[in-house]
């Protein structure tokens, strides 16, 4: 078993019961468990209009997530991808609906019509004022003559339940909502399909590809294509939604299916908003996972263009935690650095052989990064090869700018360049390294001394000696044996650095974390990438 599950049967009572758990006794169900599964507000006196939706479950925080002041009365959830009965909506119409009416928001899936049409008019036979509303806002297969209701109900929630919070009549509730629908328009892409509890994963998205439109229900897009990067990902539903949109300014929801990290999400968002429709976008909602299908590593985008009132309503403040709320989309603005923090820039030079040197240094290290992060995701997190890559991109980058016919200088710009530009602790240590080698090449000492020098200040600071599993057991080594040329100074490194493999307790970084049988027999990252520096450089 790989996810959190006691059994499948039980799985939708048994999270719906921990909603409500941890709603803090703003939501309570109706008894009829397994077969009836209502999620209601608490508070609910039946004086207003009642907005009741709902469908399959596997959307979480969809439906019963929703519920509460400012969106949804109740929510009615059936099994995982399934729609709930008739009897389970009719409960659910009936616990809430009083004088005012209800309003059922139905995504345009064949089994939720059948069964909220079916519930409102046994309903309506009672006496109740139901109406009813299909959200229909799939854009995936534009010939398809009833499109499939996916994130943009979210829209509709908000819209109309804001409305009947406020207290208007159904009719006025139902016209928004219509009106929301009728503008609202959406399309996902996912990397990856879903894994339904209890049933095999289908793997049907090749390395290299991603799915274009697939629906919420794990259903195959309307196509497979190419994905090199969460920019072309982002520009190829910007172009599917801009050529449906209608003029003027547009919402915006940035959904995610399920899978993609919060990290990924403000990486799309950050493309969204420079992607051919940002600028029409006036508010945005998320990113966040709203509609979900269960784990999909995907991600929706819903725009609708909204009156300047329907957008007030959407933006209005909503106390339900899986409402991320609508925000304007603005540009990224930007505060001077500190004083104290901006770098004071040595004066720029040029020396050939200085700068073939750096540049073969630099290059050695990104050739490495793929090699280094697969070493290193055996002690640490996987990104040494990264780190040392990125940090070497950037000094490439600034090679214009750097003093290279002044060694004293250049040690100390190339300690300031990494401070800058190279994440965690080994950036830090590699910036006091490089810094210190600068004061003492500054002071009189040879190359190799003052490289020692810098080693001595980055292990005082750093706290780590030889045999202590980092890079330090290849670097001083090296250092040490440098005097005799690159090719000594080279198999000094190699040396070290096998060495580590045998030593199964790190005394500091990440790896000091990691159990013995995961270090044996796999070199330390850092100490790797010293040696394959010195014997490309030999």
């Amino acid at each position: 078993m790989t996810q959190f599950i006691n059994k499948k049967e039980d799985i939708v009572t048994e999270a719906i019961d921990g909603v409500i758990r941890a709603s803090g006794g703003a939501l309570v169900r109706l008894d009829g468990y397994p077969h009836i599964r209502v999620a209601m507000r608490a508070d609910w006196d039946r004086s207003r209009v009642a907005l009741v939706s709902g469908g399959g479950s596997g959307h979480e925080p969809a439906h019963a997530g929703f519920v509460g002041p400012g969106m949804l009365t109740a929510a009615v959830c059936g099994d995982v991808f399934a729609s709930p009965s008739v009897d389970a909506v009719l409960a659910g119409i009936l616990a809430v609906t009083g004088e005012a009416g209800c309003l059922l928001i139905v995504k345009n899936y064949t089994g939720d019509r059948l069964n909220f049409g079916l519930a409102a008019e046994r309903a309506r036979a009672f006496g109740l004022n139901v109406s009813m509303v299909i959200v229909d806002d799939d854009i995936a297969l534009p010939d398809l003559p009833q499109p499939r209701g996916v994130a943009g109900t979210l829209f509709v929630h908000k819209v109309a339940g804001g409305l009947a919070e406020s207290g208007a009549d159904l009719a006025t509730v139902t016209e928004a909502a219509q009106r929301v629908i009728a503008g609202t328009l959406s399309l996902g892409l996912s990397l990856d399909t879903c894994t339904v509890p209890g049933s095999p994963k289908e793997n049907r998205i090749p390395p290299g590809q991603a799915e274009l439109g697939l629906g919420i229900h794990g259903e195959a897009g309307i196509e497979q294509v190419s994905y090199d990067s969460a920019a072309q990902a982002m520009r190829l539903i910007a172009a599917r939604l801009e050529a449906k949109m209608g003029p003027g300014p547009h919402v915006a929801l940035l959904n995610n299916l399920g899978g993609a990290s919060a990290l990924e999400m403000s990486v799309l968002a950050n493309e969204l908003a420079a992607s051919s429709v940002g600028d029409r976008i006036s508010l945005l909602v998320g990113p966040a996972a709203m509609m979900t299908s269960l784990d999909m590593r995907g991600f929706s985008v819903s725009v609708c263009p909204m009156s300047e009132a329907d957008a007030a309503g959407l933006a209005a403040p909503c106390p339900l935690a899986a409402w991320p709320g609508a925000k304007p989309l603005g540009p990224v603005e930007t505060r001077r650095l500190p004083d104290g923090l901006t770098p004071i820039k040595p004066l720029a030079s040029s020396h050939a052989p200085t700068e073939a040197f750096l540049r073969q240094c630099c290059e050695i290290l990104i050739a490495a990064e793929t090699d280094l992060n697969a070493l290193d995701a055996w002690s640490g997190d996987g990104d040494t090869g990264s780190t040392l890559a990125g940090a070497a991109r950037a000094l490439l980058g600034s090679m214009e700018a750097l003093p290279l016919a002044d060694h004293t200088q250049l040690f100390r710009a190339i300690g300031l360049e990494l401070s800058q530009t190279m994440g965690g602790s080994s950036g830090v240590l590699l910036a006091i390294f490089f810094a210190s080698v600068g004061d003492g090449a500054s002071g009189g000492l040879s190359t190799q001394d003052a490289l020692r020098a810098g080693l001595a200040r980055m292990k005082e600071i750093g706290g780590a000696e030889p045999g202590d599993r980092t890079m330090i057991d290849a670097l001083e080594p090296a250092l040490d044996a440098l005097g005799d040329g690159l090719a000594a100074a080279a198999a000094a490194a190699r040396k070290g650095a096998d060495a580590t493999a045998s030593m199964t307790r790190a005394n500091a970084g990440r790896a000091a974390y990691i159990a013995a049988d995961r270090l044996s027999g796999h070199v330390d990252p850092g100490a790797e990438a010293v040696a394959r520096l010195f014997e490309n450089l030999s």
